[in-house]
């Protein structure tokens, strides 16, 4: 199984996530809420955007690589999310924001979880 290797990274990248997310609330000092904090706001965004769209893309290609085997595909979608996601983080966390990060992490990770979607019904209908 591949899969499981990639939930672990993502582990890891959402700990390094949330690690930045208290820095930012320590610095600023403000307990819940991002306050009139920009950088705060951001930290916590990206955590969020971060916990919202990870989980959805590891259940497809848990999927993918359950119902097809597809080893080479898991690899190829875990670690293009994998970057998708670094991208995404540091151009959102960025204050002066270069939206060239943003779109990038966010293309990438819809193509993700589109392409898990469209195997998984192309699985049931073609297979099954």
């Amino acid at each position: 199984m591949i899969t499981p290797l990639y939930v672990a990274l993502f582990a890891l990248l959402l700990v390094y996530l949330s690690i930045q997310t208290i820095r930012s609330r320590r610095r600023a000092r403000i307990a819940v809420g991002p306050g009139e904090d920009t950088q705060l706001l951001r930290a916590m965004r990206v955590q969020a955007n971060f916990c919202e769209y990870i989980p959805m893309a590891i259940i497809g290609m848990f999927f993918v690589e359950n119902l097809w085997g597809a080893g080479i595909w898991i690899h190829a979608m875990g670690s293009s999310l994998l970057l998708a996601r670094v991208s995404h983080a540091y151009g959102v966390a960025q204050v002066q924001e270069n939206l060239r990060f943003r779109q990038f992490g966010m293309l990438i990770t819809f193509t993700v979880i589109a392409s898990s979607a469209f195997a998984i019904l192309a699985h049931y209908l073609l297979v099954e």
